[in-house]
């Protein structure tokens, strides 16, 4: 669980450094231990058995704080549209299936909008994108910049896929029901 309260604070401390002191390589470092315990969390909830209630509601909450937040950061530092199109889309779908996530528990069973194997590879790909960006700003590397658009932006297709997916699964038990 304290694994699951770094990511929470994170999140801010990763969008202030970066936002307002340019610390962005200490933005990556910070972030990139956040995504090592987003890993470590579920390995070692499932391996010793310590899944909770809260534990699982508490998790995507604290990933989501870290997502936003970094993507906030990455927004208003690079203040370029197309990057801010490609980050509001990947907002938008994770408030969308947690919206479906708790439509889905109360009317039918969290297995429905369970994680699928290629949304853990989304989220992957979403934290490499984010973090060669805040390494790209440190280094002020231009080849960065590109290739970290591109990751994020193959991040954004995945992440709408899996919402689209998520989407037609509760759609399907609604018609079911």
């Amino acid at each position: 669980m304290n694994l699951t309260y770094f990511r929470v604070i994170s999140g801010p401390l990763i969008f202030c450094f970066s936002a307002f002191l340019d610390a962005f390589l200490l933005s990556f470092w910070i972030f990139i231990f956040a995504a090592i315990t987003d890993y470590l969390d579920g390995i070692l909830a499932r391996r010793f058995n310590l899944e909770s209630d809260l534990g699982k509601i508490l998790d995507p909450i604290a990933d989501k704080i870290l997502l936003v937040s970094s993507l906030f950061a990455i927004m208003i530092i690079a203040n370029e549209s197309f990057l801010n199109l490609v980050c509001l889309i990947i907002i938008i779908r994770e408030f969308w299936v947690s919206g479906l996530r708790e439509f889905s528990a109360k009317r039918f069973s969290d297995d429905i909008t369970k994680v699928t194997y290629l949304a853990k590879i989304k989220t992957a790909v979403q934290f490499i994108g984010i973090a060669t960006f805040f390494l790209t700003f440190a280094i002020q590397f231009q080849l960065g910049i590109f290739l970290s658009n591109f990751v994020l932006f193959m991040s954004m297709l995945i992440t709408v896929k899996t919402g689209l997916d998520y989407t037609k699964n509760v759609l399907g038990h609604i018609k079911v029901s």
